[in-house]
């Protein structure tokens, strides 16, 4: 932190304050999860001229040469192109399929879905994005080892690598718990208007 800033006012709180980071283009590096850095990370990069600041909490820092209002959105100065293929991650793959089970269509909290091959591998299947889909528990032991067309069970669409732009756009229907009003026009923008 530059200068010993200190949060004085900010309780303590070091969850408190978080800025939204935007690329270069305005858009946010990631929706799902939200990119967000800490006021301390984000008051950082202020002060060493990596990002522009976009729009402010009414909270101050202060060190004993300079107050700083904390950041709410920042957007960075050089632009970051995301992965043209997505990591092949648990968390990838669930939210490709909408964190819902692909047989039952049944929305579930994470803890409650697994992966399934479509071919088992018991049968030679592999894991990959190709064969692994999303599955609540029931679903998942009711197919077991079989084959789909073995015991009729087949998944709503069929499994595909998705493009870092699709696993974006799903992140953006699962918009976290807190938002800062200030965030809103920036996550949102390039959604279509309702007439």
């Amino acid at each position: 932190m530059p200068d010993g800033m200190s949060a004085g006012s900010l309780g303590g709180s070091p969850g408190g304050f978080p800025a939204l980071v935007l690329n270069a283009d305005f858009r946010p590096l990631s929706y799902f999860p939200l990119s967000l850095w800490s006021w301390q990370d984000a008051v950082k990069a202020v002060y060493l001229d990596r990002v522009s600041v976009l729009s402010e909490y009414e909270t101050s820092v202060r060190s004993p040469r300079h107050t700083i209002r904390l950041p709410s959105v920042i957007a960075l100065k050089d632009y970051i192109p995301s992965a043209r293929r997505p990591a092949f991650t648990r968390f990838n793959v669930f939210l490709r399929d909408g964190f819902s089970c692909v047989y039952c269509g049944e929305e579930r909290p994470t803890q409650e879905l697994t992966f399934d091959h479509v071919i088992p591998r018991s049968r030679g299947g592999r894991t990959s994005w190709e064969n692994v889909v999303t599955a609540c528990g029931p679903c998942n032991l009711r197919k077991g080892s079989k084959l789909p067309q073995e015991i009729r069970m087949f998944p709503r669409c069929t499994p595909r690598q998705p493009t870092g732009w699709e696993l974006q756009d799903n992140g953006r229907m699962f918009p976290p718990n807190y938002l800062h009003e200030s965030w809103r026009d920036y996550l949102y923008w390039d959604t279509e208007l309702e007439s």
